[in-house]
């Protein structure tokens, strides 16, 4: 009774101080943060740059109506401005109003323009909605897709001859001639386990794989991923609320160790007719296919066919007409291998890039086409993030990278023909930086933030790197920022020992005193999916963690190894089979470290995170219950038998193959252990990461008469945002508990007796 009158009082505490301190401009309040936009970033794009480098499109409201948006054209040389697609150009016949733009894209020749709208969701993102098609010499707008149900089209693409328009709806994929209408239905088995053109849930989350169909350059056929989902296991999520009675919710989900799809790769006449199967011996349920395109050409695809494992990639071509395949190159590594998404043909089609940790490093290498004879581009110790352009006629590749600082990123370019990488991103623009690079490698849409700094978007000119025109400043919310009373944020580096350096960032108050000590909240993920340590705009989660320092605590973060970070192969492939073991060492070691410091108070520590960042922290709230005091997790994978096999087994193995590995990376096998305050958080209709997971938890902690206290979120997914108020209530959540557990403020130091 006493607690919950406590926590009634802190909602009502910190209600009364954002309605008082509202008008503040110096002061961050949770109403500033996630109830108002103070804090909006302005929008740009989506941006293209146009194949025929005559600049680039993007997307503005509509300088000739009230409602609306034009697709307008810029000029990078002159800066002329052309509106390409008008708001009035998108109404339909028997409409007042245009077309809402929530995507769009080119015919290759640019004469057309594919209009995304009326838009739904499916999983992650919107990848269902309704297709129109403008003629931009004709100005005539037509849909595609009409006869089927409203907001079910995917993917539709323009033929490279601009004749014809492709689309997948209800798993099947058609093709519809843009002239007359007639359509022609190329696959006629889609079922719900029977796909055909986009993939399942796991390749989706996993693989990114949505859009599962690919033109021929010729025009003249289509290659497709079919997925054959018959088998896999179905998670059941349950809908309690939006009707008398509760709805089931069925989910293709499978689970670590268990079946997955079969998958396979067919190509067809876009006249319709048979489709020949790409020949492939292997077990359909037991590789992936990541990764497929036509080969430069309209008679061979290449492949990137992975074994279940995740741990062996062959580049494969496959003859279109017979089916016929060959293994070109092959990499392998000890651990785990990404998807190549930096697979970039040259102008001659004679080689591609590729990208591969072969030699210990993340580099850039060209593959022959016949031989599969690798040449390394960047050689040295280091990594590149990503490819970002590959300049054939100039002879340079350009790539993202970081060599001192791997919470940073910049441009480089470095000769084809292999050499000295050169940065091309100025020293003024520490922190981090984005490019969409043209297509003939002169201009660039160059993104900018650092930690505290929200993004400013230029088109640059390169490789001088000078800034032609300014496309987003946020000057409205860096003033907005620079208004707050905030406190120092900084990053460093930890050397934990045995040769290990990890990479964190700290937040202190504005009033620190370092005569005083102070309680520590860690954010944590830890997991090799992402990083925490970045020179980065972190928006509204950055900002509530200086609204928590404020209140007198410590922030701080830590990548433990195993993180995505530029830093070598060794360091990422380290924690492979160790999921959650050596993180948890880390993380620990480096509060030991951190203790140390004279204004920490170790006997005040509290963490937090969400997904991976909700297990480590449990695995530390159990695996060090004397360490850590508070904390606070949200959708969390407490036993890694539950998540899915291509994420899990990607960075695991097999559990019938590394059981004890599994075992010991869960944290539920150690929650008999917790002694700390903590709150777990879970929405009830996460497909990703299941709320069975929390109940399976909650039952341990109740067989071990542990107290906790947890929040589920009906039928809110693994972000948690859905409904209004949510992002609200979730961070009043974490707030209020955080302040009840864990004593703010600065203690004065004990001085110790003089001996």
């Amino acid at each position: 009774m006493k607690r919950a009158l406590f926590l009634s009082l802190c909602f009502l505490l910190i209600a009364s101080n954002a309605l008082a301190q509202k008008s503040d401009a110096s002061k961050l309040t949770l109403e500033r943060l996630f109830s108002s936009s103070d804090f909006a970033s302005e929008g740009f794009g989506p941006a293209r740059w146009l194949e025929d480098g005559s600049g680039y499109t993007t997307v503005e409201a509509s300088s000739a109506r009230s409602s609306g948006q034009d697709i307008v054209r810029y000029n990078p040389a002159t800066g002329s401005r052309e509106v390409m697609v008008s708001a009035a150009d998108l109404i339909p016949a028997g409409s007042t109003e245009p077309l809402s733009i929530d995507n769009y894209s080119w015919s290759p020749d640019g004469t057309k323009a594919v209009i995304f709208t009326n838009t739904a969701r499916v999983w992650r993102d919107n990848t269902r909605g309704d297709y129109w098609i403008l003629d931009r010499s004709t100005r005539h707008l037509q849909q595609i897709g009409a006869f089927a149900t409203p907001s079910t089209l995917m993917f539709a693409k323009i033929s490279p001859d601009g004749e014809k328009a492709s689309y997948v709806t209800e798993n099947n994929i058609y093709v519809e001639a843009l002239a007359g209408g007639a359509i022609t239905q190329l696959t006629h088995d889609g079922s719900r386990t029977t796909i055909n053109g986009t993939t399942d849930w796991v390749n989706e989350e996993e693989f990114y794989l949505r859009d599962a169909f690919r033109w021929s350059p010729d025009s003249k056929k289509i290659a497709y991923w079919q997925l054959d989902a018959e088998g896999i296991g179905e998670f059941l999520m349950i809908n309690n609320t939006d009707s008398i009675y509760s709805k089931v919710i069925p989910v293709q989900y499978p689970k670590a160790g268990t079946t997955n799809s079969a998958i396979r790769i067919g190509v067809v006449s876009a006249d319709g007719g048979e489709t020949t199967w790409v020949v492939d011996n292997d077990d359909h349920r037991n590789h992936y296919l990541p990764r497929m395109d036509w080969a430069d050409n309209s008679e061979e695809l290449i492949i990137q066919h992975m074994n279940r494992l995740q741990n062996t990639n062959e580049v494969r071509m496959a003859n279109a007409k017979t089916g016929a395949s060959r293994t070109l190159m092959t990499d392998h590594d000890d651990a785990w291998l990404e998807t190549v998404d930096d697979l970039i043909w040259t102008d001659d089609s004679q080689q591609f890039t590729w990208v591969s940790e072969r030699d210990g490093w993340r580099h850039a290498y060209l593959v022959d086409r016949h031989t599969g004879k690798m040449t390394l581009i960047t050689d040295g110790e280091y990594d590149i993030v990503s490819i970002v352009r590959i300049d054939i006629e100039g002879g340079w590749l350009y790539f993202t990278g970081s060599f001192d600082d791997a919470g940073q990123r910049y441009l480089y370019r470095v000769p084809i023909k292999g050499g000295a990488p050169v940065r091309l991103t100025p020293a003024t623009q520490s922190g981090w930086n984005a490019y969409q690079v043209s297509a003939d490698a002169k201009w660039a849409i160059h993104s900018h933030s650092g930690f505290r700094t929200p993004t400013t978007i230029n088109l640059v000119s390169l490789p001088d790197h000078k800034v032609v025109k300014n496309l987003v400043d946020n000057a409205e919310l860096k003033a907005t920022i620079n208004a707050l009373t905030l406190g120092e944020s900084s990053f460093f580096k930890l050397d934990v020992g045995e040769g290990v350096t990890l990479d964190g960032w700290m937040i202190k108050p504005s009033h620190f005193d370092p005569k005083n000590k102070y309680p520590v909240l860690f954010f944590v993920y830890g997991e090799p999916w992402n990083q925490t340590v970045m020179d980065q705009y972190g928006g509204d989660q950055m900002l509530w963690h200086h609204m928590i320092a404020e209140q007198g605590y410590l922030v701080i973060s830590i990548d433990n190894r195993g993180t995505p970070a530029p830093r070598g192969r060794a360091w990422r492939k380290s924690i492979y089979g160790n999921i959650g073991t050596l993180a948890s060492i880390d993380q620990a070691a480096a509060l030991k470290k951190i203790s140390t410091w004279s204004y920490v108070d170790s006997s005040r520590i509290g963490i937090w995170g969400w997904s991976g960042g909700g297990s480590m922290t449990l695995n530390m709230m159990f695996r060090y219950p004397d360490l850590y005091h508070v904390g606070m997790s949200v959708a969390p994978v407490p036993d890694q038998r539950l998540y899915d096999t291509i994420y899990q087994e990607r960075y695991m193995g097999l559990p019938q193959d590394n059981a004890e590995g599994y075992r010991q990376g869960s944290p539920i096998n150690y929650a008999e252990h917790l002694k700390g305050n903590l709150l777990i958080v879970h929405g009830t209709g996460d497909d990703n990461v299941h709320y069975q997971g929390t109940e399976r938890l909650i039952n341990k902690l109740i067989e071990n008469n542990l107290p906790f206290q947890m929040m589920s979120y009906p039928n809110r997914s693994h972000g948690i945002y859905e409904g209004p108020g949510t992002s609200r209530h979730l961070r009043e959540l974490l707030t209020t508990f955080l302040y009840e557990h864990l004593e703010s403020g600065g203690r004065l130091k004990v001085s110790e007796p003089k001996g």
